[in-house]
């Protein structure tokens, strides 16, 4: 059984990648923090698809919760490791720098920073013993362009950005990809309340884009196919440009 942890998997992009890396045949590790309800709900859909999957709620930004996680996957799997890591888990908390509080920030390089590190330190070492992985980071158009209002979101996804890029020379000789996606507008819960009608006019499409076209994405990186590209930042925007 191939296994693939997604973290940030209860809704939005995390869940569609959930799917999409299920009916590809891995067995999906669904990571959540607090809404067990919707991850429930993820694992009931990837269930019903003819999949496998679990349950395995931590905090992204708390490495001791996420020790305490994985040591207990471990333990229930002994003769596995997990293959496929999406960090996929973050949070917004716009405002402009002149306004924004210290939790504000964060908060947010908690989660998408310090989180990518504290999980995908953890799981090296099996990739490397096994010489076998897909790293997938989840950046953003923001972490490329940077946007008004969003100084630590931006940080945070640029910041993600030079790690994947880093950490991929680092494990290829090991035969592990590490890449990043950059997603711009993509209708999710995180976008539900921009002006999507203003937004559409920047984009060359017309739209914002689906989630599960960042999941077909995230597949073809996980896949055997991609397993020449690596330390690559792949924007999915609909032709929006820096």
């Amino acid at each position: 059984m191939k296994y693939a942890l997604v973290t940030g998997a209860s809704r939005g992009l995390g869940r569609a990648v959930a799917l999409r890396l299920a009916k590809d045949g891995f067995a999906v590790i669904i990571n959540y923090q607090s809404n067990k309800e919707a991850a429930e709900e993820t694992l009931k859909l990837v269930q019903e698809a003819g999949g496998n999957g679990e349950l395995l709620p931590f905090d992204v930004a708390d490495s001791k919760a996420i020790e305490t996680a994985l040591e207990s996957w471990q333990s229930a799997h002994p003769e596995e490791y997990i293959s496929v890591l999406v960090n996929n888990a973050g949070i917004r908390k716009d405002n402009l720098m002149i306004f924004m509080q210290e939790t504000e920030w964060n908060n947010v390089v908690d989660t998408t920073l310090n989180g990518f590190f504290y999980i995908t330190r953890r799981l090296l070492k099996d990739m490397i013993t096994h010489r076998n992985g897909r790293i997938i980071n989840m950046s953003s158009l923001s972490g490329l362009k940077g946007l008004p209002g969003q100084t630590n979101y931006s940080a945070a996804k640029a910041a993600l950005i030079g790690a994947t890029k880093a950490l991929a020379q680092e494990v290829a000789a090991r035969k592990i990809t590490v890449n990043a996606i950059a997603p711009g507008f993509i209708s999710t819960d995180m976008t539900k309340e921009l002006n999507e009608a203003e937004l559409k006019k920047l984009i060359p499409m017309g739209r914002f884009g689906k989630p599960e076209e960042v999941a077909s994405l995230t597949s073809f990186l996980a896949s055997d196919e991609a397993a020449y590209i690596t330390g690559q930042v792949i924007s999915i925007n609909g032709g929006l440009y820096t």
